[in-house]
């Protein structure tokens, strides 16, 4: 089924929520496995990207003049994931804080990237200006991540080696 392309900018904005949404409940249970691995430092990572990704949610839900979450029931991604939510797959459970501000920014590209397709299709003004405005954010969340990964160096070989590894009992 393809998927439906809203045609407000408060629908528009609806699927902007709904990715804020998807992206912060999916850091925060990467950080829960990163505990459960007691893998602290990645964890408080992705809960520090949860909360962040929450403050944008709110912020939408704000510029709206939302009071209760708008009805995302209809919403259908071209891919399993939203734009901006990270696969389980491209986890480690050794991951360091350099990896997971790498799968950040690959996230918030990807977003900025979903908003700019967007905006080049046939689109009225006023929604166009609304996904340029988005693009525009995420580009910015792109920028910071990057500032953000400089302060941790890229891991070097034997990263996710575990002298221990964990054992499977039947």
């Amino acid at each position: 089924m393809k998927r439906r392309l809203p045609r407000t900018v408060k629908e528009f904005m609806a699927y902007a929520w709904a990715m804020e949404v998807e992206a912060a409940d999916r850091y925060a249970e990467l950080a829960e496995q990163m505990d459960t691995h007691h893998n602290a430092e990645v964890a408080e990572l992705f809960a520090k990207l949860s909360r962040i990704e929450g403050k944008h949610r709110d912020q939408i839900a704000a510029q709206m003049g939302w009071t209760r979450p708008p009805d995302t029931s209809a919403f259908r991604w071209e891919t399993p994931e939203g734009p901006e939510t990270t696969d389980y797959g491209d986890l480690h459970y050794l991951m360091q804080p350099y990896h997971a501000l790498k799968l950040a920014e690959h996230n918030e590209q990807r977003a900025a990237e979903f908003f700019e397709q967007f905006a080049a299709t046939r689109l009225p003004a006023d929604l166009r200006s609304a996904a340029l405005e988005m693009a525009a954010d995420e580009r910015e969340h792109v920028r910071l991540i990057r500032e953000w990964l400089e302060t941790f160096p890229e891991p070097g070989p034997g990263w996710d080696e575990d002298p221990d590894p964990p054992a499977v009992a039947d």
